[in-house]
């Protein structure tokens, strides 16, 4: 039996138009991650801790640059923890400062799903804070204080330079959140 090339084109169209094509999902690139390694920060502020041999501390380059405003740099991740230092002068002063730190946590509260807030406590280091872990596309995911309730204070923020996306930046968030731990565990006071 022979069938006519219009027929078998007409098989060949119908048949076609009925596959179950379905476009692949939006990907992301691999991010191969660093071994961590950590080395102690020790410059002419207040204070010490250990950061990943990966990123780079240079000085704060935004408008008010103050003494002891630094960044650590994650050039491979495209973020960077944004770290303030304040000497406290009185009560009124740190009352108002770990004020400050809950406002900049809880100005996320538009774009996150949740606001965790994890107490830090080292009483033998005179170390002493709040972790706030900000969940959803908000433009700082980490946020924390650290002070000895006294002298010092010490704000951080993590920030991406990119566009708030979650989704895309979960595997490094969850990576560099690693660091942060480290980063606090080993937080001293000079």
């Amino acid at each position: 039996m022979r069938i006519s090339p219009i027929i078998g084109l007409l098989l060949l169209g119908l048949t076609s138009c009925t596959s179950n094509y379905t476009p692949k999902p939006r990907g992301y690139f691999r991010i191969n991650f660093p071994q961590k390694n950590y080395q102690t920060y020790q410059g002419e502020c207040p204070y010490t801790f250990d950061y990943p041999n990966y990123a780079r501390i240079v000085p704060d380059s935004a408008g008010a640059i103050k003494p002891c405003w630094i960044d650590v740099n994650f050039p491979g991740m495209n973020g960077k923890i944004h770290l303030s230092y304040q000497a406290i002068s009185s009560k009124k002063m740190f009352n108002e400062l770990v004020e400050d730190a809950r406002t900049f946590a809880f100005k996320h509260t538009s774009k996150a799903t949740a606001i965790d807030e994890g107490i830090i406590a080292y009483p033998k280091k005179k170390v002493f804070g709040v972790l706030y872990s900000i969940d959803g596309n908000t433009a700082s995911s980490v946020q924390f204080f650290l002070t000895d309730s006294t002298k010092n204070y010490l704000r951080g923020a993590l920030y991406f330079h990119e566009r708030p996306r979650l989704d895309s930046i979960q595997p490094v968030l969850d990576f560099i959140k690693k660091d942060i731990n480290v980063m606090i565990k080993t937080f001293h006071w000079k």
